[in-house]
Formats: C-alpha cells, structure tokens, sequence
C-alpha cells in the first residue's frame, strides 16, 4: 500500500510553518490526520529540521497515558526544548487530555514553539476549541479521500481499470485512506468500516451525549443513511419512528443529530434561498462521511444511486473550500446545490443521467429560473454527451470533473 501525499493538507501545513498561531487539524476518526502529521515530519526532516527539533505524542498511544495532566504533558516538553531553535511540537488526539488548551496556550507563548494539534470531532473544532483558543488558532479540516486520491492510491492492476471501474470499487469499498489495503477485498474494507462507525457512534456520540438508549440513536442513524439527500427535520424523524413503534420525542432526536453531525459522521446541509441571498433554518439535508459505509449499513438500492452521487458531489465541494447549501427557489423549487467560496455563488445540478430529454429538461429547469451570472453546473454520469453546454449551463460528466 503505497503511502499518500495528500498534497493539499501537506501545502496548507508548509505555508503555516512557523507563523505564531497553533495549528489545529480536524476531521473524522480514521481520516489520516497522523498519517499528515508523518508526511510533514518528513518534510521538515527534509528541508534542514533536526530530528531532536521535533516532539511527537499521540495520546491514543498507551506510551503517554502519563501525560493525560496537562501539568505532566506541560513539563515532560519543557524538558525537551531546544533553546536555541524552533521546535516543532505534534498532540495528536489532544482532547484526551484534560483542560489541554493550559498546556498548549503555555507553549504557544513561547517564541521557540511551532505547536500543532488534532482532535476527532467537532465539538473539538467548533465548541471547546473556539472557546479556549479565541483568536489563536488556524484550522485545517480534513476529510477521508477524494476520488481523485483514491485513484492515485490504486496499486497493481487496478490502476488499469477504467475510470467508472475506479469509480464502483470506491463506492464500494469506501474512502478511508486505510481501505486502499482491502482493495481486493470488499468484505475486508467493509469490516474495517464497521469498525470505524462503531468507535465514532460509541467513543464520539454515545459518551459525549451520554446517550442511554444506544439502539435508538442506531435506529435514528440508519434513518438518515437511508434519506441521504432527502429534507428532514428532528420531528419527521421522531413521528416515523414512533410510527414503527419506537417512541422516541423530536428533543431527543435534535440531540442525536447534534452528536452525529458534531462527530463528523454527517454533515448539515442547510437551504439558502437564492433570490433572497438569505439563509433558512428549517427542513435541512444531511450527507453521510462516506458513502460505502452508508450502503453497508443499510444496503444500496438502485434507485439510491442518484442520491449517493448526490452526496459525493457534495463531499467533494466541501474539500474544495466551498460552504455547500441546498439552492431554495422559493415556490419554483430548489437547486441541489449552492457552492460559496469568497462570497461569490456557484450552482449544481446533479443527476446519473439526463439523455431522456424529460429528464434533461428538469434539471436544466431549476439553474434557468436563476437570473444571475455565476456559473451553473449539471453533472452526470453520461459519456455521451457528457460534456454540454446548454446556454450557458455547462454539463460535465462527474467522473472527470471528480478528477479536476
């Protein structure tokens, strides 16, 4: 298994590289945030670091339980500065230890110390961290692999398969880097992406929600794999589930999506009326981390392979910077997505297919109906007629574009 770069990550590490601001990197368990940490610990080595400049410490590793207090955590670094050169200093899985930002807000005052931390979850991220480290930190959000790096990470003869073959193996065997060693075997991947569902739904959510009803939250978790794509609330989800007689009230269920969002599992797709440029509230999406962990959870259909692409699509603008909201048009319908990235919009419509001209035509509808001049976007899957444009609404065949 050859070892990924991940040279987006790796390029935003090296342009923070000793500005006086922590670095913090966030995502989803599993989703290489070590193995970055690596990649650019050999960079450093590379480019004049010394190895004793560099202190590294996961805090999932039983080695450093002893410095779970940040007191300990605090003075077993002191002991290993060097005084005279900067040092570059790695907390990984920092939350576990308690009140860390002492610790790290310590060495941060320190004019010799590059720090550079992780955490698994958004509470981590957007909570705590923002409370405790206000004005101090840059963050970097990663996520598991994009298409296009799953491609690269192919070895041996799978590197020759065409792209929609590249493409079915990385829907089912799913887009955590670790994955690309069962790329032979799916059963393989599949059980370590039960592994990593039961550690998040388990360490990530049932702890921090101190949730007692754990087939519950199973229960409302399955529910929105199966509505990927689909608008839900806290309350159509409770009055399903107490329609199949498992009683659950819509506070509860709120709570639930908090922790499953917070964990990075899912992520929130909110509505942002496009005539209006305002952003609404209610009746949002959800998008799941990954889409093989999903269908391994609650089977794939065909009729779910619209909303499966739907939701790759959405990941991908998410790692290309952009904020992703779901396009309300008022009473003319809504658009799958509307992509902001330095205030400015862009608009998608996405679709396995739309060589049936009804089929074309409705999702050409929805981007005409909009009176501005950013760009609008219809991706397929077609290969022929795969690359349009329909008065200005370009389409794209997604394969290709995945790989841009």
């Amino acid at each position: 298994m050859r070892r990924l770069e991940r040279e987006d990550y790796l390029d935003w590490l090296i342009r923070q590289k000793d500005k006086q601001i922590i670095k913090v990197v966030t995502g989803v368990r599993r989703c290489g945030k070590s193995t970055i940490f690596e990649i650019y610990q050999d960079y450093l080595l590379g480019n004049g670091v010394l190895p004793e400049q560099i202190i590294a410490i996961n805090f999932e590793n039983i080695e450093y339980e002893n410095l779970l207090d940040y007191r300990s955590l605090y003075q077993y670094i002191k002991e290993r500065l060097l005084p005279d050169k900067m040092n570059y200093i790695f907390l990984d899985e920092i939350q576990h230890v308690e009140q860390y930002q002492k610790a790290v807000d310590s060495l941060f005052l320190k004019e010799n110390c590059d720090v550079y931390i992780t955490g698994s979850n958004a509470y981590f991220m957007s909570g705590e961290l923002a409370t405790l480290l206000t004005g101090r930190y840059a963050e970097l959000s990663m996520m598991p692999l994009s298409f296009r790096e799953f491609c690269e990470g192919l070895d041996g003869e799978r590197r020759g398969m065409s792209l929609n073959e590249k493409f079915n193996l990385y829907v089912a065997t799913g887009s955590f880097p670790y994955v690309l060693k069962y790329q032979y075997g799916v059963s393989e991947a599949q059980e370590y992406m039960r592994g990593i569902y039961s550690t998040i739904l388990l360490n990530d959510v049932v702890k921090r929600q101190k949730v007692a009803d754990v087939n519950m939250l199973e229960a409302v978790t399955k529910f929105m794999m199966h509505n990927i794509g689909n608008r839900t609330s806290p309350t159509t989800i409770a009055n399903t589930m107490t329609s199949n007689q498992k009683k659950i009230d819509p506070k509860t269920v709120d709570r639930y999506i908090r922790g499953l969002t917070d964990s990075l599992l899912f992520y929130e797709a909110r509505r942002y009326n496009i005539k209006g440029k305002e952003f609404l509230n209610t009746i949002n999406k959800y998008y799941v981390c990954d889409v093989s962990l999903r269908n391994m959870l609650v089977g794939g259909k065909e009729s779910d392979a619209g909303h499966v692409l739907e939701n790759i699509v959405y990941l991908e603008l998410k790692r290309r910077g952009y904020e992703v909201y779901v396009g309300q048009m008022g009473t003319d319908g809504e658009v799958d997505f509307a992509a902001i990235r330095n205030g400015a919009p862009e608009y998608y419509q996405v679709a396995q297919t739309t060589l049936d001209e009804k089929l074309l035509q409705r999702e050409l509808d929805p981007l005409k109906k909009i009176h501005d001049n950013y760009p609008k976007y219809l991706l397929t899957l077609d290969e022929v007629f795969g690359e349009m444009n329909y008065d200005g609404i370009q389409k794209k065949n997604v394969l290709k574009w995945l790989l841009e």
